[in-house]
């Protein structure tokens, strides 16, 4: 008589998980996805119907998620997202360096429009330029070098920032810095600024326009970091004879999709 065979065969069901763990993959991150989509604990029936899984497999999946912290169980057939999450999201923040994340974008609107970009920074009542792409193709002189700094008010990626700040703040400003004039075309009165501010409250980009240094413009929009704060402005620097306003579509284009590399989700 042959041997009796007496190891358990695998389920039906368990059977495609142990053969092909992307699957099992996938299914986690659904279930990630759907717990993301809900602010309240979520009962495994509606897991089940947000991802399409059956009760069961969906249960199973999340056992194994709950005992390495990605989901915690509230009650029973009840799920969250867990704390492993927020370890790793923090972890990631920590790691992300604005500089380096910038640099392709600001490669390509450089290669898309031959001139300068620049990322600056807010510094009290200045802002600090950190990083730049040179254009090479002209004599004239830009002050936005990398460590150059320039007042708030007269810089397009400065403006950004006033604006940011609410109108008390800047009158407060205005009152702390008189609004000292770079060039004859300087921002020095606080009712002039308040209107400029307006526009780049509602067309989301500002300007500099021979404001900084003469023969010099400027486009700039914000960056965004996970939490929603401007962090640092995107700047296209030109000649004054070759600028072009057309483009301030791209600049706040690129300084979007900084802002998703930085975690910036646009509600």
């Amino acid at each position: 008589m042959a041997p009796t065979n007496t190891k358990t065969r695998p389920s039906a069901a368990a059977a495609p998980e142990a053969k092909n763990p992307i699957q099992v993959i996938e299914r986690m991150m659904k279930l990630l996805d759907a717990l993301a989509r809900h602010n309240d604990p979520v009962p495994l029936k509606q897991l089940a119907l947000d991802t399409g899984l059956h009760p069961s497999t969906a249960h199973r999946i999340l056992g194994a998620m709950s005992q390495s912290g990605f989901v915690e169980r509230t009650e029973p057939g009840v799920y969250r997202l867990g704390i492993r999450l927020l370890e790793l999201g923090s972890l990631v923040k920590s790691r992300i360096s604005l500089r380096e994340t910038a640099m392709p974008a600001m490669l390509k609107l450089h290669a898309a429009t031959g001139e300068s970009v620049n990322l600056g920074i807010r510094d009290g009542d200045e802002i600090v330029y950190v990083e730049r792409t040179s254009s090479g193709r002209s004599a004239v002189r830009v002050v936005h070098i990398v460590g150059a700094r320039a007042p708030l008010h007269t810089t397009a990626t400065g403006k950004l920032f006033l604006v940011e700040d609410g109108s008390e703040t800047v009158r407060d400003y205005a009152r702390r810095t008189g609004l000292p004039a770079s060039t004859p075309t300087s921002i020095t009165a606080l009712p002039a600024l308040e209107r400029e501010l307006d526009k780049v409250r509602r067309h989301n980009v500002a300007f500099d326009l021979d404001e900084v240094e003469n023969g010099v413009r400027c486009i700039a929009a914000g960056i965004r970091d996970d939490s929603g704060e401007l962090i640092a402005g995107l700047s296209l620097s030109t000649p004054s004879e070759r600028f072009n306003p057309d483009w301030a579509p791209l600049v706040r284009q690129t300084a979007e999709e900084i802002s998703q590399a930085m975690g910036y989700v646009k509600r």
